[in-house]
């Protein structure tokens, strides 16, 4: 599989299982998952040194834990990632079991049943309750908005955003707010002395504002990268809770009256709400129609289901709106633009006209067409005209920064002969791009092979192969435990290793 991969284009493998890395892999790039549970520097140095260019952090670190690891490694080897955004496991990765204790169904094999977001009792030792039918596992959702400079500055150059399960205007909306954050730092590093350079090329666009606070998260945390927080947990409720907008001032047979905080709040048909009853469980209430109700900023809302069946709604009640429907109607449509900036110079040669393009990444691309020279008498008109035809990128991926004409005098050109060198200089520009890429390269270990920092391995290593197995032998270990999930183990083992405090 992992030949084939490769085969179809895939530039790199993340791993977690390391027998992968005792068979015959094509020359493919290695990424150690964040499943590979890498907390301290020996565990990251050791797996730089057989063979991973780029490691993916635990979520649970800290600025000075990063930094200490990125100052164990040579950033020219290996490069660190670390997850900024999304759902929060409240497990270290790969140091959960209780999916497949429950059901069978492993989270070290991506099909995590999510026992974190079941509501529980908990009891001291004594039998009293510590917290009744509450989502005590469940985090917050990851948002380190505020700490990109901090992690870039700690050693990190790549950022990962959690997106299982998500939908398309997630994935547009939180990938743009990234994408505005990290080009803000660029651009506000320029000319310091700590200069930063964009990994990939072109610039993007966007049609909306981004705003995580649109989309699906369970409220949100920057979780223990600032250190230890007390407020980490979404403990009440593993839902959207979405944003407050108002509350209810009358409740009819079959409508809601709401009055909102902020008089400009237009709701939608089709808008989702909810409120917390009065054991603070979130019930959601979908809106079939909305119409305004009288002054503005007040609302009377139609729910799709019996207004009877909402539990403790009431005159007072604080609601949230956690569905927008003119946001989503906003990312339904092409919300954004990526282009690659070019500088043109159109000019003459023996026979007719030339256009070379050059890219931000220094390629060229060029075309040359024969054509009859003929004067023009209106120069100035002329020029503004060459300029705006050459300038017509359309609908491909560049855009002008700069263009120049190298002319002896002013000549008539026609449009279609400078569509007709645009089109041929642009189709050689992306040739010449796609020759030159070159696919990531595959690191080689270090030999002879480097001892692994430990002598003894238990289940929580996640051995579950032979070839595992021998990985690790290879590399010192003289006790090497079977995985969990070979249900090798005998009397009780912890199904879970986190941070978090329950108490």
């Amino acid at each position: 599989m992992a030949r084939d991969v490769w085969n179809a284009g895939a530039d790199v493998l993340i791993v977690q299982d390391m027998g992968l890395l005792e068979l015959d892999l094509p020359p493919i790039q290695l990424h150690a998952s964040t499943q590979t549970d890498i907390r301290t520097p020996e565990k990251a140095r050791f797996l730089q040194d057989v063979g991973f260019s780029q490691i993916v952090l635990a979520r649970e670190l800290t600025l000075e834990q990063i930094r200490d690891i990125h100052g164990a490694l040579d950033a020219e080897r290996c490069k660190l990632e670390f997850f900024v955004h999304g759902a929060l496991c409240v497990a270290y990765s790969g140091q959960c079991y209780i999916s497949h204790a429950h059901t069978g169904r492993s989270a070290n094999r991506g099909d995590c049943s999510q026992a974190c977001r079941l509501p529980y009792h908990v009891t001291d030792a004594q039998g009293r309750f510590i917290a009744h039918d509450k989502h005590v596992l469940s985090m917050k959702d990851n948002n380190q908005s505020a700490n990109l400079a901090a992690l870039v500055d700690a050693g990190v150059r790549s950022f990962k955003i959690e997106g299982r399960y998500k939908d398309m205007g997630y994935v547009k909306n939180i990938t743009a707010h990234y994408r505005k954050l990290l080009d803000e730092l660029v651009e506000a590093r320029e000319g310091s002395g700590r200069p930063l350079a964009r990994a990939s090329s072109g610039r993007a666009t966007f049609t909306f504002t981004p705003d995580p606070d649109q989309n699906f998260n369970r409220e949100f945390t920057d979780y223990f990268v600032n250190g230890r927080q007390d407020d980490i947990g979404a403990f009440d409720s593993p839902k959207n809770p979405g944003q407050a907008i108002g509350w209810v001032t009358r409740v009819g047979p079959n409508w809601v009256e709401l009055e909102c905080a902020d008089t400009r709040t237009l709701l939608h048909n089709g808008d989702g709400l909810c409120y917390y009853d009065l054991q603070k469980e979130l019930v959601g209430m979908a809106i079939n129609r909305a119409e305004p109700a009288g002054k503005p900023g007040r609302w009377r809302v139609f729910p799709k289901d019996p207004v009877a069946d909402f539990r403790d709604l009431r005159k007072g009640t604080q609601v949230n709106r956690n569905r927008d429907m003119s946001w989503v109607r906003v990312l339904e449509k092409k919300s954004s633009d990526r282009r690659i900036r070019v500088w043109a110079e159109f000019a003459e040669t023996a026979d007719g006209f030339s256009l070379a393009l050059t890219d931000e990444d220094g390629h060229v691309g060029s075309a040359a067409l024969p054509h009859v020279k003929e004067p023009v008498r209106e120069a100035a008109r002329n020029e503004a005209s060459l300029r705006e035809q050459l300038g017509r990128f359309g609908s491909t991926i560049f855009e002008p920064l700069d263009i120049r004409l190298r002319l002896s005098r002013p000549w008539f050109v026609p449009a279609s002969l400078l569509n007709a060198l645009r089109r041929d200089a642009v189709a050689a520009l992306e040739a010449t791009r796609a020759k030159a890429y070159q696919r990531p390269v595959r690191a080689a270990a270090v030999e002879p092979p480097v001892p692994y920092p430990e002598d003894t391995l238990s289940y929580l290593a996640n051995v579950f192969n032979q070839k595992a197995h021998d990985f690790y032998r290879k590399h010192g270990v003289q006790v090497v435990d079977a995985a969990y999930e070979s249900h090798e183990e005998e009397g009780e083992v912890s199904l879970m290793i986190t941070k978090h405090c329950v108490r």
